[in-house]
């Protein structure tokens, strides 16, 4: 992603988490809002049948790679809370 590109509201949603200082639990709980999530679906059922604009397929690629990066913090979140205090 460009800093020139639009910024997709998942891409404000994970930034403004990340800004905000989240804690481990916060950052092994996160969820995008239901917004965000309905927007990643329609987009994939879209691609599907193959009617995504170039635009489109630019968003969905950034959503899969902001979805890639949460997923990845998460993971490492639970290992930290499972190891507890250091």
């Amino acid at each position: 992603m460009r800093y020139d590109e639009p910024m997709t509201r998942a891409d404000k949603e994970i930034i403004d988490f990340i800004a905000k200082g989240a804690t481990l639990s916060a950052v092994a709980d996160f969820r995008p809002s239901q917004e965000a999530r309905k927007r990643v679906a329609d987009l994939i059922d879209r691609e599907k049948n193959a009617s995504l604009s170039h635009e489109e397929s630019a968003e969905l690629a950034r959503y899969m790679q902001l979805e890639y990066l949460m997923r990845m913090a998460k993971a490492r979140a639970r290992q930290f809370l499972r190891r507890g205090p250091a």
